[in-house]
């Protein structure tokens, strides 16, 4: 269940952060607004009580960077520096579709006061370059 909740909230993040355009501010104001709000909702338990706008902001921002540069394989970590909260980022497998889509698999964590949540999902990448959450 909660690997289940953690792929949400993944899948949550994605999706915000592909959907946002505009100067920093708008993207910040954006992911920090919809995206806290689906963590909370999500995760739930220590985990989602414990996330505060920064970890959020870190979480994706890096799930988006991770999605369209970093090779298969290969991890890319975030963490705050204040909440010393922390997480990661690796695509395990890419592909392309019939249709021409780029599509990766990816494992995700998040770790808070030494307790790390795992969970994995498929996103594909979007005309706009965003990466989206995908089913099955």
């Amino acid at each position: 269940m909660r690997a289940f909740r953690l792929a949400a909230t993944a899948a949550a993040m994605l999706a915000l952060g592909g959907c946002v355009s505009g100067g920093q501010k708008e993207i910040a104001g954006t992911l920090l607004g919809a995206v806290g709000t689906l963590l909370g909702a999500m995760i739930g338990g220590e985990i989602g009580r414990s996330l505060d706008k920064a970890d959020k902001l870190y979480a994706a921002q890096t799930a988006q960077a991770t999605l369209e540069t970093a090779p298969t394989g290969a991890t890319n970590e975030w963490v705050n520096p204040d909440s010393g909260h922390s997480g990661t980022y690796t695509p395990t497998n890419t592909y392309q579709t019939a249709s021409g889509q780029y599509c990766r698999e990816f494992q995700q964590t998040i770790t808070i006061g030494g307790q790390t949540e795992e969970a994995y999902g498929r996103a594909c990448r979007q005309e706009d370059g965003s990466w989206q959450i995908v089913d099955g």
